[in-house]
């Protein structure tokens, strides 16, 4: 099995509750709701589905009770530990990269993590092309992809960008990659063109890149928790118009894009 960069394992082992990302904060609630929504819209029902970089089971454990047959695989062993006692489920550890399911055994593949840790251009086309292989002719592969400008406009909306920080943006801008060292863990943002390139590239047809969050994102992150269920539904609602326009997708901090399977 290809190793976990040891600065991402011990972000997610020691420094990061992955259950309340998606659960507890404003913007991780409207991140949830609308990854929701948009894979509602794309499975198939009753797919089998490998949930790649699941985690500790957050979206497999919803896939699961809307009638999917759900595998899910991650890195990190605390991941899958705690993913598997949830029972619904398969969970077992394993790498985008190098996966061991068979060809064509799956019909809808899920990469809502990878991309964005694979900081090496190689390394993301290695993780489609597995998705690709695993995944039958006509079914679906979806991965989610970190904004390029999603840290500068959370540090612009909570008061932390200075001019002292800046560069570090800039620097990202350039690169589309951060080392770990700022707060976050060693990661790759994209553009929503670029994101959409890579699915081609991996022989994935009618793709579509789609903004995730919409504008309204960093007002729920940074409204008082007794506001956010008050904001929620406007924030989805607005999310949902602007998805695919080109001049908005750039306001939310994930995009979320899908391809088909050539037959």
């Amino acid at each position: 099995m290809t190793q976990l960069d040891p600065v991402i394992r011990s972000f997610y082992r020691d420094r990061y509750v992955e259950d309340d990302r998606l659960v507890v904060r404003g913007h991780g609630r409207l991140e949830f709701l609308r990854t929701q929504e948009l894979l509602r819209r794309w499975l198939p029902p009753a797919s089998v589905v490998l949930d790649v970089g699941g985690a500790t089971g957050v979206h497999a454990r919803w896939l699961a009770a809307d009638g999917h047959q759900v595998t899910l695989v991650d890195p990190v062993p605390e991941h899958v530990e705690q993913a598997a006692t949830i029972g619904t489920f398969a969970a077992e550890e394993g790498d985008a990269r190098a996966l061991r399911q068979g060809d064509a055994s799956v019909d809808v593949t899920l990469l809502l993590g990878p991309l964005y840790h694979l900081v090496d251009a190689a390394d993301r086309a290695r993780a489609l092309a597995e998705a690709v292989r695993v995944t039958r002719p006509g079914g679906v592969v979806v991965a989610a992809g970190i904004n390029r400008y999603g840290g500068l406009l959370e540090a612009g909306s909570n008061g932390t960008l200075t001019e002292e920080r800046l560069p570090l943006f800039l620097d990202a801008f350039a690169s589309g990659s951060i080392d770990g060292t700022n707060g976050f863990t060693v990661a790759y943002f994209h553009h929503a063109e670029e994101l959409a390139t890579e699915l081609t590239t991996a022989g994935l047809t009618d793709v579509e890149v789609l903004g995730i969050e919409g504008p309204a994102s960093n007002i729920l992150e940074n409204a008082a928790p007794d506001a956010i269920e008050t904001l929620l539904p406007a924030a989805v609602l607005l999310a949902r118009q602007v998805e695919s326009d080109p001049k908005l997708q750039a306001a939310s901090p994930h995009f979320l894009a899908h391809g088909r399977v050539s037959d």
